[in-house]
């Protein structure tokens, strides 16, 4: 896993550039990991636009799924559902063609998080929110290699 310190994440890149923000929204992510009111809350609001901008993933969005998967462990009480579903999208996105290929440098990690998906679902996916379901189930399908049925998942539901 990329660590927040390193100065990769300056050669990474999102919708908007470099990626020299992310690490500090990851912070900022970890000081509160609770469930949020709406989507323009912050730090999500600003993952979520640079690195699953209109579908789409980038460089720097397999650098910080293995730190949301990080931090949803980690997190002792109610998680927000952006946990699974941000991770789900950049997966979505990757095997559509909507995404740069997976550099082999964040391979492990990434592809490590996604399979982690499963744990994160287990134990913080009995909320009885609507949103947090549709998304443990979608990030169950992607993480079991079922790319389709969590987009159709995310289609029907519109998270």
């Amino acid at each position: 896993m990329l660590a927040l310190d390193d100065p990769r994440w300056n050669a990474l890149h999102h919708a908007y550039g470099a990626a020299s923000d992310i690490p500090d929204l990851l912070r900022a992510l970890e000081a509160s990991p609770g469930p949020t009111g709406d989507f323009e809350d912050e730090p999500w609001s600003s993952l979520w636009s640079a690195l699953s901008h209109q579908d789409d993933a980038y460089t720097a969005s397999y650098a910080t799924v293995p730190h949301v998967i990080r931090i949803a462990l980690a997190a002792r009480g109610p998680i927000d559902f952006s946990f699974l579903l941000f991770p789900t999208s950049v997966e979505i996105a990757r095997k559509t063609g909507h995404a740069p290929e997976l550099p082999p440098e964040l391979a492990d990690a990434y592809l490590g998080a996604i399979a982690g998906l499963v744990e994160v679902a287990s134990r913080h996916g009995s909320s009885a929110d609507e949103a947090m379901q549709v998304s443990v189930a979608a990030a169950l399908a992607v993480a079991e290699g079922d790319v389709e049925a969590a987009q159709a998942l995310l289609d029907r539901d519109e998270v």
